[in-house]
């Protein structure tokens, strides 16, 4: 794994949880990400036109956009029913697990084989991410309904990872960014409303009115992490090794769990954490 692709994986994995934690400090999760989408897209679109992106898609690229949108509101709303139920350093680990999906499908659909240096990497990672789970006294099998919304969460972020990946090798990340947020946005808001969520004003712009900072920093967190991963998928990384070191977003959500929302056993997760980054570092070496 090259050190370009390397470093804007780890500023990747910076960025991640904070956007998480500003999710789930915001009143009203399911309304910060309709209005994200709506953001997200029209900073795809300004983009994609200051660098004068070609915003036609062919039929393939629309399909790939089409699994791309599927992934995304999977993990979006797995995520937010997570967040609503659990501690964020808890299950954040299973949602990133992602590594694990996409090993597994593309060694059964696409008759890819990892070399057994980088499953141990990826084996590492995911211990790593298990340990993390372990409080004692609590039993997480407890709460399977939690367990399985980030289950899903996680099987979202492989399925538009892949896509994502391959998207990459003919269109450019703005691109990318407009056409399915765009997409996505109208499909959320349908989905909110059946499911009785109030339906923010104007769509959520007047959220953006009155929190404008809230909202350029969540902008900022998920545009950003995001950009830089599909940076990397563009320069030809494999997208199990780029969603294995991400994985290191997820020490420092320990850190913020602990810190900012008083979630506990934070010593004995960071412990679990090195075992994690230890699968990491075996995977950017060999990777």
């Amino acid at each position: 794994m090259s050190l370009t692709i390397t470093l804007l994986v780890l500023c990747s994995a910076t960025l991640h949880p904070l956007w998480n934690l500003l999710i789930k400090k915001d009143p009203e999760p399911e309304n910060a990400f309709l209005t994200l989408a709506l953001i997200v897209a029209l900073v795809g679109l300004v983009h994609g036109i200051a660098i004068g992106a070609d915003f036609w898609l062919s039929p393939d690229e629309w399909l790939l956009v089409g699994i791309s949108v599927a992934g995304q509101l999977l993990y979006s709303l797995s995520l937010i029913a997570t967040l609503k139920r659990g501690d964020l350093s808890a299950y954040y680990p299973i949602i990133r697990a992602s590594p694990v999906f996409i090993v597994c499908f593309s060694f059964l659909f696409l008759g890819k084989v990892y070399d057994w240096e980088i499953l141990l990497g990826i084996a590492l990672v995911i211990i790593g991410a298990v340990l993390l789970l372990y409080r004692r006294g609590v039993n997480l099998l407890s709460d399977t309904r939690t367990l399985a919304l980030a289950i899903l969460a996680m099987c979202g972020t492989g399925i538009y990872s892949l896509s994502d990946s391959q998207l990459m090798m003919t269109i450019e990340a703005p691109v990318l960014f407009f056409w399915v947020q765009i997409i996505i946005w109208p499909l959320l808001a349908l989905i909110y409303i059946r499911n009785g969520y109030p339906f923010p004003a104007y769509g959520g712009l007047l959220r953006v009115i009155r929190t404008p900072v809230l909202h350029l920093k969540l902008a900022v967190c998920l545009y950003g992490s995001y950009f830089l991963i599909l940076l990397a998928y563009e320069q030809g990384a494999d997208v199990a090794i780029v969603t294995t070191v991400r994985q290191a977003s997820i020490p420092l959500s320990v850190i913020i769990g602990g810190y900012f929302l008083n979630e506990g056993a934070i010593l004995r997760r960071l412990f679990a954490s090195f075992i994690l980054s230890a699968g990491i570092i075996t995977v950017i070496l060999l990777g």
